[in-house]
C-alpha cells in the first residue's frame, strides 16, 4: 500500500512539473538572482498550486498578484512569478544557511569545487505568539523518518493526539528533519504543503515535501545558521538599483523607509536613487525588486511627509 502510495505521489509531481529549489552561481559581490516569469491559468488551477509549481510560497505570489483572486484567479489570466530574489545581507565569505523570516525563504551558501553556489526555498514559520526564533545556530542533528514527539503544550490545544506520531501521512514532519543547535526547534518536511509562506507553525521551520530531501542532502551536521528578520533588502544590476520589500507584521512601528535608505547610504547607492520610486516600492512592499533608479544624475530629495 505504502508503495502504491509513494508512487502516486511521484506521479503527480512529475506530472506538474514541480521545482525543487534553484541553485545560483554567485560571487561574494552578487546581491540579486533569478528573474521575473509570467504564467498563464489553466484547468481551473488556484495561486496555491502554482506557487507550489515555482517554488514559492503563498506569501510571495499572493504579494506580487494582490489584484487576483488567490483561489479563482481564473482561466487564461496571467499570473506574477517572483522567482527574482535580493540575496539577504550575509558576512563575508559565509558558508550556511540563512532563514529570513520577513519573507519566509531559506538560502543555502555553499561551494562545489571552486564555484560558489546559493540555492533558495521557500518556508513556513512559527505563529503568532510562537514565532521562529531569531539568532545563530548550528544543525545538530540530522533525522531521516523522524517521530513526532508532540509538545505538551500542544497536546493541550488538541488533546486527542498521542505523545509520538510514528513516520508517516499523519506526522506533521514529513520525511526529513534537521534539528538547530540549542533549541527544540526542527527544519523539516510538512504533510501539508499549503502551509509554505504561511505563519503556521509552532516555532519550526517547514519545506515542501519535495524540498526538504534536496536540502537535508546538501547540508551537513555543523552547519551555521542564521535566523534573521530583514523585511528590506537592497541590491544592484549594474547601474540599476533594486529595492526589495516585504510586510512583517511582527516588526511593530518598524520604519521601512529609514531602513531602505539607511542600507543604500551605507552601500553607497543612495545617491543613485529616485527618492519617490522608492517610496512607492516601500508603500506597495509587493516582494519583488523593483528598480528604484533615477533616470538623470541629480539625486532628488524626499520630501519629510513621506517618511513612513
Amino acid at each position: 500500500m505504502k508503495k502504491w502510495f509513494y508512487l502516486i505521489i511521484f506521479s503527480i509531481l512529475f506530472n506538474f512539473g514541480i521545482s525543487y529549489g534553484e541553485t545560483f552561481s554567485i560571487s561574494q559581490d552578487t546581491t540579486i538572482i533569478g528573474k521575473l516569469q509570467i504564467h498563464t491559468v489553466k484547468n481551473k488551477e488556484s495561486l496555491i498550486e502554482i506557487a507550489r509549481h515555482y517554488d514559492l510560497g503563498y506569501n510571495e505570489i499572493v504579494d506580487a498578484n494582490s489584484q487576483i483572486d488567490p483561489f479563482v484567479p481564473g482561466d487564461g489570466n496571467k499570473v506574477i512569478i517572483p522567482t527574482f530574489w535580493i540575496l539577504p545581507d550575509r558576512p563575508n565569505n559565509f558558508q550556511g544557511i540563512i532563514i529570513n523570516l520577513s519573507e519566509m525563504r531559506l538560502y543555502y551558501f555553499h561551494k562545489k569545487s571552486k564555484d560558489q553556489l546559493v540555492t533558495t526555498f521557500p518556508i513556513g514559520i512559527g505563529d503568532d505568539g510562537v514565532e521562529t526564533p531569531v539568532g545563530k545556530f548550528k544543525i545538530s542533528h540530522k533525522i531521516v523518518n523522524p517521530p513526532w514527539y508532540v509538545p505538551e503544550s500542544i497536546r493541550k490545544e488538541r488533546p486527542e493526539l498521542p505523545e509520538v506520531v510514528p513516520p508517516g501521512p499523519e506526522n506533521p514532519l514529513g520525511t526529513h528533519a534537521m534539528r538547530l543547535s540549542g533549541l527544540s526547534y526542527l527544519i523539516h518536511g510538512t504533510n501539508r504543503p499549503w502551509a509554505i509562506g504561511r505563519k503556521v507553525t509552532h516555532g519550526c521551520i517547514r519545506l515542501y515535501p519535495e524540498d526538504i530531501p534536496k536540502l537535508f542532502d546538501m547540508v551537513p551536521v555543523g552547519t551555521e545558521v542564521l535566523i534573521i528578520r530583514q523585511p528590506v533588502k537592497v541590491g544592484k544590476i549594474g547601474d540599476n538599483v533594486y529595492v526589495e520589500v516585504h510586510r512583517d507584521d511582527q516588526l511593530r512601528d518598524f520604519d521601512y523607509l529609514k531602513d531602505a535608505m539607511e542600507q543604500l547610504n551605507k552601500k553607497g547607492l543612495l545617491k543613485y536613487v529616485d527618492t519617490f520610486k522608492l517610496y512607492n516600492t516601500i508603500k506597495q512592499k509587493t516582494g519583488i525588486p523593483t528598480s528604484v533608479s533615477i533616470q538623470n544624475k541629480e539625486p532628488q530629495i524626499i520630501p519629510s511627509d513621506l517618511w513612513l
